[in-house]
């Protein structure tokens, strides 16, 4: 399993167990002994898909490092402690906590977790991925219905929003007008202009210079699509 794995853990024994554990699955382990280092690594160049936590450590607990963390990381946490009465369970799955093993533990089991709950992660974030789209600086969300260019959300209209979710269903492939207006439209007969003047208006919104349109793009004879490529 291509992932790697941070585990926050005093006692150097047991995080080299964990390792060695994990490591036959194919994982990649990073060990810090103490909150302040787990967060220095968090937050550097290391790219860690899931954490396994003491709550006993020194200086910064478990407890505290998790409410830390859960302000900026959203990956999952897996609590590996002795603490283990109902108000420690508790109280780390209020904090943010996706699992609890108490010590002492099953390296098999803790590796069996790990990767179910890695698997998990990847399954979400796939889903994610799938309603994502991304063209030139823009992303939109066709779940929810929202776009952003950069850090702004742009407001669209209910049909624009509509034109650009259709557009994004088959990116690079151009849709004449009458595609759009069956598409978004539904209706047999109607002015095709209203088209136009739907991608204009996008255009106006997304595009840097709509005059020279790089993110909607007219492809003459054929319609409109939407550019993906390198150039937008």
């Amino acid at each position: 399993m291509n992932a790697s794995v941070l585990v926050v853990e005093d006692e150097l024994d047991i995080a080299e167990l964990i390792k060695l554990y994990l490591e036959k699955e194919g994982i990649q382990v990073l060990i810090a002994a103490d909150g302040e280092t787990g967060l220095e690594m968090l937050r550097g160049s290391s790219r860690v898909d899931l954490l396994i936590l003491d709550l006993n450590l020194p200086g910064l607990d478990g407890f505290e490092f998790l409410r830390i963390l859960r302000k900026d990381f959203e990956l999952p946490v897996v609590i590996v402690s002795a603490r283990h009465e109902d108000g420690d369970m508790i109280m780390g799955f209020g904090i943010g906590a996706d699992d609890f093993v108490p010590k002492p533990f099953s390296p098999r089991v803790l590796a069996a977790r790990v990767r179910a709950h890695l698997r998990r992660s990847r399954s979400r974030q796939s889903d994610a991925d799938s309603r994502l789209f991304r063209f030139g600086d823009c992303v939109l969300d066709r779940k929810s219905l929202s776009l952003f260019k950069g850090d702004s959300r742009i407001p669209l209209s209910p049909r624009e929003m509509q034109v650009l979710i259709y557009l994004s269903e088959d990116p690079g492939a151009p849709r004449s007008q009458q595609d759009i207006y069956d598409a978004v439209w539904g209706q047999d007969f109607g002015d095709l202009n209203t088209v136009s003047v739907h991608i204009q208006r996008l255009r106006q919104k997304l595009e840097d210079e709509p005059s020279r349109p790089r993110l909607i793009k007219t492809v003459y004879g054929f319609g409109y699509t939407l550019n993906t490529g390198e150039n937008v």
